[in-house]
């Protein structure tokens, strides 16, 4: 079988697995989030918390349950990393420095994930299945907390009310995430993966030398690491490494977990706002771009330019043997087009033009499907703006489902699509411009103002995957990635939560003639459009002057 063939199999496989999931798994989530009940194990643990699941919040309670839990997650997570030299089960590893602990917990509670250390020689297992582990579970729970409460915005009217984030928070961890797992984690098991918590242990003599490694609850964490869009690895390989992703089996498993929310939560929106098929307009604008990148990833890496790509059957340069440029190329743009950052091959070693579409993934807001809930919720803000554009053209006031988008919510959502960006523009240009942290490229030119783009784009998009070649463990980066990380987070969740309590407190506008059909092909179409427009009129000039200098100049 041609690698070629291969590759366009497993695409095919992939997407009829994510067909067959996406109809029960978003109409259960939209039944989680709108149920009255409680479970048994969710009252303990309102009542452990003090917190009452019954009362609704309006978007400044909302907000305030957020950044409280996050705070406090950032604060516990960077004080374990402190102490573990004196905790138990830490294979003997110290304390983690100061400013990579930062970090680190900025890195796990933004959903981030970037790992500026080496897993198997820094964290024991008590960091990484009491800490790390962890806020896999909740901070993905916290992303789909703020899109379930956009989606009430929409669906909701003359009330400000959004729900109640403790109990959203504590649904999608107990009633979604954990289920998920611990089926993805048996799963990964019986494809190879390991789970256990055994110490280090020698694996023989190579190259007369002795090789170690430790072992870990790998099979669990990986399975979160990707349901939860999160990302991080417990090896510094990431998902490269056997122990994490043994085969082609695991691999096309893995890309199927970290696609499976985001796409379903398409349906779980049009469940909830009463319209099905607005949710699957959503769905075919995040298809289309999702499978035009991968058709675009697989051209560029599978074109050949000499007899070793001709013998090799492709640009194989960083990536494994065992899943082909096929399996790498679909891996790269979906770790990149959500917030997962897992990766299975090495960005930096792709095609200059390769390089770039991840690149590129990222700043598009990781939207297509996206991460757990942002994705969706900038997805939505997106469909406003595009509504917005199709207003100016025709002079009529925009309306997106029944709501009018007035001053106020274009404001906001202008606010949500400039911060990103101006995060990564003004760190990067900072980076580049002062003399130390340039020593940090491995690489010079193109490439290595590439590494550096790749980075904060990476921080300040929750995205989490590294290009490759930049140390990134020094003061300067640990600190700006960490702040990049925290704001590229946070600051656009008080953009996406004011415009839900502005939408939630609007009558319903009743459709007329004149009224944008947000649910047909043509806004389809549109709604690509303006995503491929702004991400385009703001990265350009910086891709420039990257991997498109890069793929041009090979």
């Amino acid at each position: 079988m041609s690698p070629v063939l291969a590759g366009v199999l497993q695409l095919l496989a992939l997407v009829v697995a994510l067909g067959l999931a996406y109809r029960p798994l978003g109409d259960y989530m939209a039944a989680v989030y709108s149920s009255k009940k409680h479970l048994r194990v969710e009252k303990w643990i309102y009542k452990s918390i003090g917190a009452n699941p019954d009362t609704e919040m309006r978007w400044p309670a909302y907000l305030r349950g957020v950044l409280a839990f996050s705070a406090v997650s950032v604060l516990f997570l960077y004080l374990l990393q402190r102490f573990q030299g004196s905790l138990p089960g830490s294979l003997g590893f110290s304390s983690i420095d100061p400013d990579q602990a930062f970090n680190t917990a900025a890195s796990f509670v933004s959903n981030t994930n970037w790992q500026s250390y080496y897993g198997e020689q820094a964290m024991g297992h008590v960091v990484q299945t009491g800490g790390l582990a962890v806020q896999n579970f909740v901070s993905a729970a916290v992303g789909i907390a703020v899109a379930v409460a956009l989606v009430r915005g929409f669906a909701r009217s003359r009330t400000g009310e959004l729900g109640n984030f403790w109990s959203d928070l504590v649904r999608g961890t107990i009633r979604i995430l954990l289920p998920l797992s611990v089926v993805g984690a048996i799963a990964l098991v019986a494809c190879g993966a390991i789970q256990n918590f055994a110490g280090i242990h020698g694996v023989g003599q190579f190259m007369g030398g002795s090789q170690e490694w430790n072992g870990g609850a790998v099979a669990s964490q990986e399975a979160i690491k990707e349901l939860g869009t999160n990302g991080g690895g417990y090896f510094n390989a990431n998902s490269a490494h056997p122990f994490e992703n043994p085969n082609g089996l695991s691999n096309l498993l893995e890309i199927f977990l970290l696609l499976v929310i985001p796409f379903a939560l398409t349906r779980t929106f049009g469940r909830m706002v009463g319209s099905l098929k607005q949710g699957y307009a959503i769905l075919a604008t995040m298809g289309v771009i999702w499978l035009g990148f991968v058709a675009l990833m697989m051209w560029t890496e599978f074109a050949h330019h000499g007899p070793a790509f001709d013998i090799a059957g492709g640009a194989m340069e960083g990536k494994e043997t065992r899943f082909g440029v096929g399996g790498s190329s679909i891996f790269a743009v979906s770790t990149t087009l959500t917030s997962t950052g897992a990766v299975n091959s090495f960005h930096s070693s792709f095609t200059g033009f390769g390089g770039g579409i991840t690149m590129l993934g990222m700043q598009l807001g990781e939207i297509a499907p996206g991460g757990t809930g942002s994705g969706l919720y900038g997805m939505l803000i997106m469909a406003i703006i595009a509504v917005f554009i199709a207003g100016l053209m025709v002079g009529r006031t925009p309306e997106y489902l029944g709501k009018k988008i007035g001053t106020r919510e274009i404001k906001l959502a202008a606010c949500y699509i400039l911060i990103t960006p101006a995060l990564v523009l003004i760190f990067t240009a900072a980076s580049m411009a002062l003399p130390t942290p340039v020593n940090s490229m491995t690489n010079s030119g193109a490439h290595g103002f590439s590494e550096i783009l790749y980075a904060f784009t990476s921080g300040a998009n929750n995205n989490g995957s590294a290009f490759a070649g930049l140390n990134a463990d020094t003061q300067w980066f640990n600190t700006t990635i960490g702040l990049a990380m925290l704001l590229g987070r946070f600051l656009p969740m008080v953009f996406v939560l004011a415009l839900a309590g502005s939408l939630a407190e609007q009558r319903p506008v009743p459709a007329t003639a004149g009224t944008l059909r947000t649910e047909k092909p043509l806004f389809t179409g549109l709604l690509v459009g303006t995503i491929l427009i702004v991400t385009g009129l703001t990265y350009f000039p910086a891709l420039a002057l990257g991997p498109l200098a890069e793929g041009l100049a090979s």
